[in-house]
């Protein structure tokens, strides 16, 4: 058997699912159906989202949302729905966070995030490493927000197998 993993907007991925040249497409968003792409999205995980920074940060013991007036925040693209999610939360409350920067590459915000220069909207299984080494600290989790994870699949006459016990597996374990 061969992997072979590629990365790309959804929108292409999705059209390689359609032309077969791919089997699975893994996404933090559900894919759209329809008449033309009967895709099937089968969850994989949700991840909790927090915002991470610097220790510095944690002592200034700010409430979210109430007290981020102005607070310097490094945020998904707009196209994330986590983001969707925080601005949701945040013109709620009458906030308007300072943003220091959109960012559609979490590798990218984790790197900010150290800089040290605001806080980082992410999952902190993306930041796991620099938690446990104390480069970053979690100083708000969001509980109203989470980050899911979904593998898509095609209606197909002759599904991957592979594929199918994959998914199947880890819906099992998602259940547990």
């Amino acid at each position: 058997m061969e992997v072979v993993i590629r990365s790309g907007a959804l929108r292409e991925l999705l059209v390689a699912l359609h032309a077969h040249e791919v089997d699975v497409v893994l996404s933090n968003s559900p894919a759209r159906r329809d008449t033309e792409t009967p895709w099937h999205s089968h969850l994989l995980a949700e991840q909790p989202v927090a915002l991470v920074g610097v220790p510095a940060w944690k002592k200034k013991r700010l409430s979210f949302p109430r007290d981020f007036r102005e607070v310097p925040v490094i945020l998904p693209s707009m196209e994330s729905n986590i983001r969707a999610a925080f601005d949701r939360l945040t013109v709620a409350a009458g906030v308007r966070p300072r943003i220091l920067a959109e960012v559609d590459d979490m590798a990218m915000l984790r790197l900010l995030a150290c800089e040290g220069e605001g806080l980082a909207l992410v999952p902190p299984v993306v930041v796991r490493d620099e938690i446990e080494d104390g480069v970053l600290m979690e100083t708000h989790r969001i509980p109203q927000i989470h980050e899911t994870f979904y593998a898509i699949t095609p209606s197909r006459r002759f599904p991957n197998a592979l594929v199918g016990e994959l998914v199947s597996r880890k819906a099992e374990m998602a259940k547990n």
